[in-house]
């Protein structure tokens, strides 16, 4: 079965003291697609970006190893990984004593490929190019001082978008560091920060604001906010390019990061604060 409530999250399971990819547990697409009108045809490009800082293995001396791995899997892969499975399958290295950073690298892209049905990028860093990674937030203008009030928390209601009372012809990127989702499975929150960026007519900000609020009590997995917001933001403002980004804070060692645009571009993997 591959529905959320078959796998491993929100139910005691014990770690796996070896390498098994059988852990990986796989949901479809298409369900939630269907649920926003999106059919075969994807009405965006895009991308989730995973990063994962508790990867650890044994070399081929028995002596562990450790890195921060990056994952891309594309948005046009038929399934999701389902978190928690990946953490357990991540652990399941812990043991386990493989020959060198290619052999890893190759195992991890061959299990995810055959658990997204897509070819996924693998980019591992060992400690000494850790240094190397900066802090920096998602640029943009951010929204969050609007003065306004609010009383709607969900679900998510599209009626909040509109064009601002100018409608001039912009290209911009607003953010915010109040959107908030719960797990659809177990109820706990997740917390993100999200840039929109368009070109088009003005959007009113009080009413993008109000909408990503209206997100606080709903559940539903990352990348399938990412996709709601991208399809109302289209749907409701026509604007001519859009792309959305949210970088959520991490759990369980993993971040997931789903970006969803108008254009095929590679999108930046900045690590915020709260990440």
């Amino acid at each position: 079965m591959t529905t959320p409530a078959h796998g491993p999250l929100g139910k005691p399971v014990a770690y796996a003291s070896r390498y098994d990819a059988g852990l990986l547990f796989a949901i479809p697409r298409a369900p939630h697609r269907a649920g926003l009108g999106i059919g075969a045809a994807l009405p965006f490009h895009g991308v989730d970006v995973w990063n994962a800082y508790e990867l650890s293995w044994l070399d081929a001396r028995g002596k562990p190893m450790v890195a921060l791995a990056e994952f891309r899997i594309p948005a046009a892969s038929p399934n999701i990984v389902e978190s928690k499975s990946f953490k357990l399958y991540l652990n399941s290295y812990n043991q386990e004593r493989v020959a060198g950073v290619d052999e890893l690298r190759a195992r991890l892209q061959r299990d995810l490929a055959t658990a997204t049905g897509a070819e996924v990028a693998v980019a591992l860093r060992l400690p000494g190019e850790s240094a190397q990674i900066e802090c920096s937030e998602l640029e943009g203008e951010s929204i969050d001082a609007c003065a306004i009030d609010i009383d709607d928390y969900g679900p998510p209601n599209a009626a909040h978008l509109r064009l601002a009372a100018d409608a001039r012809e912009v290209e911009e990127s607003l953010t915010s560091n109040l959107l908030k989702s719960n797990c659809p499975v177990t109820g706990q929150p997740d917390w993100a920060s999200v840039q929109v960026h368009y070109a088009g007519a003005a959007i009113d900000r009080a009413g993008l604001l109000r909408y990503l609020i209206s997100f606080r009590e709903h559940a539903e997995f990352h990348e399938h906010c990412v996709e709601r917001i991208f399809v109302d933001v289209m749907r409701r403002c026509t604007p001519a390019r859009l792309c959305v980004y949210a970088r959520y804070t991490r759990r369980g060692g993993l971040d997931i990061n789903p970006w969803r645009g108008t254009a095929a571009v590679t999108p930046p993997n900045p690590r915020g604060a709260r990440q």
